[in-house]
């Protein structure tokens, strides 16, 4: 979810979800250590929980990492062994790091002396021409060995040569019996499952066979109402009861606070345009915000009149 899952889009999630774990866009433990830190960790306080998600491979670099980021208060360190892509490749980390779970488990073992925050890892299944059903299991008992507990599980092996990133999305087939298998090796275990899952239904089946978490990713990104909005009263038993419309006018402060600091309209709404998908008036909706965003002086006036296209639609 690299570029999607800013602070803007996760302060829009959060209002229409008070219980969904959100997670950032992977960063690597070198920016967080040298970059602008800022900029790389600074969110809104309104957006916990949150967990950040870490890249790398150097134990050291991570722990260092780690413990930056717990000082910003993030719920949670991610290790993310499981993005295909060729930069992530060339830099040993993400999926490819799947081939070696002894170096995964000296990683963890370092963060989670380094903070008290709960360490969790995102994997594949696989990669390439390994056997998922010999090295899940290995990763899972090497990597909880080092004395981590949970897990978010990417149904899907990710092919690093010849594939892109894209294509990864889709090839090879999901193996969700897979991970089924692995609640049942790994009772202990707090295991999600994640890829491919385009519904709450989906999410709500998941839970019902027994896993502990569901992760979300492109359909909460496109079709964030049909998602999140109903996710705390059908997974949490806590009915958070607002509407679309109403996440759009919660949001108008904060767009108004963000270009009051120089920032641009379009850097938050962006994230909102998948709102009203599949509803009358979506179309105008994104038509609006694409084709308004960028004027000048643009602002919470702009979302009003989008919006307008879908209220008129259901009046």
């Amino acid at each position: 979810m690299m570029d999607w899952t800013d602070r803007h889009c996760r302060y829009l999630h959060r209002l229409m979800s008070r219980h969904a774990l959100l997670y950032t866009e992977m960063v690597t433990a070198p920016a967080v250590i040298h970059g602008d830190r800022d900029r790389l960790l600074g969110f809104h306080a309104q957006e916990q929980p949150v967990a950040l998600q870490l890249g790398g491979s150097d134990p050291a670099q991570l722990a260092e990492a780690a413990r930056i980021a717990e000082g910003y208060g993030y719920a949670e360190i991610n290790l993310n062994c499981g993005c295909p892509s060729d930069r992530v490749q060339s830099g040993s980390f993400g999926a490819i790091l799947m081939e070696n779970p002894a170096l995964v488990a000296d990683c963890m073992a370092e963060i989670i002396k380094a903070v008290s925050v709960p360490v969790t890892v995102k994997c594949r299944i696989g990669v390439d021409d390994q056997d998922p059903h010999q090295v899940l299991p290995d990763f899972l008992a090497q990597v909880s060995a080092a004395g981590v507990d949970r897990f978010s599980v990417h149904a899907r092996k990710a092919w690093l040569q010849g594939l892109s990133p894209k294509e990864n999305r889709d090839i090879p087939p999901l193996d969700y019996d897979l991970v089924m298998e692995m609640k049942g090796l790994f009772p202990h275990l707090h295991l999600s499952v994640n890829g491919g899952i385009g519904s709450l239904d989906a999410a709500i089946g998941f839970l019902g066979r027994g896993l502990d978490g569901v992760m979300i990713g492109r359909a909460a990104y496109h079709t964030p109402a049909d998602i999140l909005l109903d996710a705390d009263a059908r997974i949490f038993d806590d009915p958070l009861g607002r509407s679309a419309e109403e996440v759009v006018h919660l949001m108008l402060p904060y767009i108004a606070d963000h270009i009051a600091q120089g920032g641009r309209l379009g850097q938050v709404t962006r994230h909102m345009l998948g709102l009203f998908q599949g509803r009358p008036g979506a179309r105008g909706w994104r038509r609006h915000l694409s084709e308004n965003v960028h004027a000048d002086g643009s602002g919470p006036e702009v979302v009003l009149a989008a919006l307008d296209y879908v209220t008129r639609q259901d009046a």
